[in-house]
C-alpha cells in the first residue's frame, strides 16, 4: 500500500469511529424524533420590548455576536456527522429564524413554534407541536427552533440559549446537547 494511502488512513480511523459510535448521531439517524432547538445566545434581557414587531427585526430582542458564533457551531456539528434535517421550522422571532439560517442554511416559519411568553396560545400551540413529532418518520429527522416556554411546555425540561432537546414521537425528551 503507498505509504500515504496508509498514513490516510489511518489519521482517517479513528475520525470515523468516533462518527459510528456518536450515540447522538445515530439516535438522529434512527429518525422518528425532533431536535427542539432553542435560539442561540442573544443580547442581555428577557423577552422582548414593548411594542417589538415580528416584521422588524430591529424592534426584537436577536443574537449576540456569540450566538452567531453558536449558531454556526451548532450547523457544523451536524455538517460534520452528516446529518440534514427533513425539515428546519422555525419561530417568526429573527432570533430564532437567524439560528436556523445561520445553522442549517433555510428555516420555514411555523407558528406553532412562536413565543407565547406574556401571551395565550400555550395549550394549542403545545398540542399542535404534540400532533407534529408523530408525523415525522423512521430514518428523518426534523429541527424545531423556538423558545424556552414551548419547549418546556412540551418536555417539562428547562434548558440554555442554543441547547437542543431530542424529543421522540411521544414527546419525551431523549437527549439534550450544546452540539459543540
Amino acid at each position: 500500500m503507498d505509504r500515504r494511502l496508509f498514513t490516510s488512513v489511518l489519521l482517517a480511523t479513528p475520525w470515523m469511529a468516533g462518527a459510528q459510535t456518536d450515540p447522538l448521531a445515530a439516535r438522529l439517524r434512527a429518525g422518528a424524533c425532533v431536535v427542539l432547538l432553542r435560539h442561540a445566545q442573544t443580547v442581555p434581557g428577557i423577552g422582548d420590548p414593548p411594542d417589538f414587531r415580528l416584521d422588524q427585526c430591529s424592534t426584537q430582542r436577536n443574537l449576540s455576536d456569540e450566538g452567531r458564533l453558536q449558531a454556526g457551531r451548532i450547523g457544523q456539528w451536524f455538517t460534520s456527522r452528516s446529518l440534514q434535517p427533513r425539515a428546519v421550522r422555525s419561530s417568526a422571532w429573527c432570533r430564532c429564524k437567524d439560528t436556523a439560517d445561520l445553522a442549517f442554511g433555510n428555516h420555514q416559519v411555523w407558528p406553532a413554534l412562536n413565543s407565547f411568553f406574556g401571551s395565550g396560545g400555550r395549550e394549542t400551540q403545545t398540542a399542535q407541536l404534540r400532533a407534529a413529532l408523530g408525523r415525522v418518520p423512521a430514518g428523518q429527522f426534523e429541527v424545531w427552533v423556538t423558545h424556552q416556554v414551548n419547549m418546556t411546555a412540551l418536555t417539562g425540561e428547562g434548558m440554555t440559549m442554543g441547547e437542543g432537546l431530542v424529543v421522540d414521537a411521544r414527546g419525551k425528551m431523549v437527549a439534550r446537547s450544546t452540539f459543540g
